[in-house]
């Protein structure tokens, strides 16, 4: 569904000794779901290196933020696929 908003839950990760929240890795979910028609809204937790995404309430999909992609448009990672996959399940 186009213009669907979708909530990116994101906690801190240690990085070089230090923790603390970064997008960093979330580039390519954010170009992911912009290709595919849908909003992105960034919300911290503070869940260590976790991503929740969140559609109508209900959390849909659930990763490691260490295990996705640095930067990148998220075409060639597969975490943002099954993300975005998990999402039009959604709808």
């Amino acid at each position: 569904m186009s213009n669907s908003l979708v909530i990116v839950r994101y906690g801190p990760y240690e990085s070089c000794g230090i923790v603390e929240h970064r997008t960093f890795r979330l580039n390519g979910l954010q170009a992911a779901f912009k290709e595919n028609g849908y909003q992105t809204v960034l919300e911290k937790t503070s869940n260590w290196n976790i991503v929740d995404l969140v559609v109508n309430g209900e959390c849909v999909y659930t990763c490691n933020i260490k295990q996705l992609e640095f930067g990148g448009d998220g075409k060639l990672d597969p975490l943002c696929k099954e993300a975005v996959t998990a999402v039009k399940n959604a709808y």
